[in-house]
């Protein structure tokens, strides 16, 4: 379970880092690839060279982490098929992402491109987050099912996939296109402020259905349910301060950056609530016996 978890969080790091390529203006610190240039593997002694191919590098990071999450599931006695499955997915994202970085440095830099770059990420870790919580489970539990609170928890998801794309256009409006090199710095067609404030409408909807299901999990004495709720639920409201405070402050890359951050965790924190509400099969067979006892 520990090498699924490094995989998760290795994940988590290389969007960061993503991240701040592209808010150093370093997206084309390296224009070749593989190679930072036509000529040569490495990069030059120079700030935005060095940022992109550090980034690069910590590829490989992720590349050994998933490798080692493969392993695992490979090794584990009596092997699974679902966690077999699963992290075979994290190699194929992996390579994906892989092609796609190539695509973006060849495009220089499309803001298409750059938000499939990031969608992608977002895949990864929940393909990760999935692999996590199955590798936690014992291998004889019986297979879950979907639950009481699980349709909530499927819009809920289907939300918080919506909230990611449209922060990724506004992200592809936005000053911060990923390099300093004006010609190459194209954006997508739409106001800042008018695609801002649907994804602040999206965010707000998001939000109230999570507190929604914290109550609801109150009542219905849904301890893990609740408390994985509030933790989507802080750090959607903690995004929602970092989100304004970056708007009217003028789109500080720091802050953007703690912006990219608090999504992946975010996202993480939903995808983790989405798993929490599914219910063991055999828990709903004990219940059944218990009724049956009963009359």
């Amino acid at each position: 379970m520990s090498w699924t978890r490094g995989a998760l969080w290795s994940l988590t790091v290389i969007v960061v880092s993503g991240g701040a390529v592209r808010l150093t203006g370093s997206g084309l610190g390296c224009s070749d690839w593989p190679n930072c240039e036509e000529d040569r593997f490495v990069a030059d002694l120079e700030y935005h060279a060095l940022i992109e191919f550090a980034n690069r590098l910590f590829t490989g990071v992720v590349a050994a982490a998933v490798i080692l999450a493969v392993l695992g599931s490979l090794r584990r006695s009596p092997r699974r098929g679902d966690l077999v499955l699963w992290s075979w997915g994290l190699v194929a994202g992996v390579a994906a992402q892989v092609v796609l970085g190539a695509v973006l440095v060849k495009t220089e830099l499309d803001p298409r491109f750059t938000m499939g770059h990031f969608l992608l990420s977002m895949v990864l870790l929940a393909n990760a987050v999935v692999l996590v919580e199955l590798a936690g489970r014992d291998d004889g539990v019986a297979r879950r099912v979907a639950g009481p609170f699980t349709p909530v928890a499927r819009i809920i998801y289907a939300v918080g996939a919506i909230l990611l794309v449209s922060g990724t256009i506004v992200t592809g409006s936005g000053p911060h296109s990923g390099s300093d090199e004006a010609e190459v710095a194209e954006r997508l067609p739409f106001l800042v402020r008018e695609v801002t404030r649907i994804h602040s409408i999206i965010a707000l909807i998001l939000l109230f259905g999570v507190v929604w299901l914290i109550r609801s999990a109150h009542l219905r004495q849904q301890p893990e349910i609740r408390w994985r709720a509030t933790v989507a639920a802080s750090l959607l409201i903690a995004q929602g301060v970092v989100g304004y405070w970056q708007y009217f402050a003028g789109v500080p890359v720091l802050l953007v950056g703690v912006h990219i951050l608090g999504a992946s965790l975010s996202w993480i924190a939903i995808i983790r609530l989405h798993l929490s509400t599914t219910v063991d099969t055999a828990v709903l067979v004990n219940r059944a016996d218990s009724r049956e006892t009963v009359t």
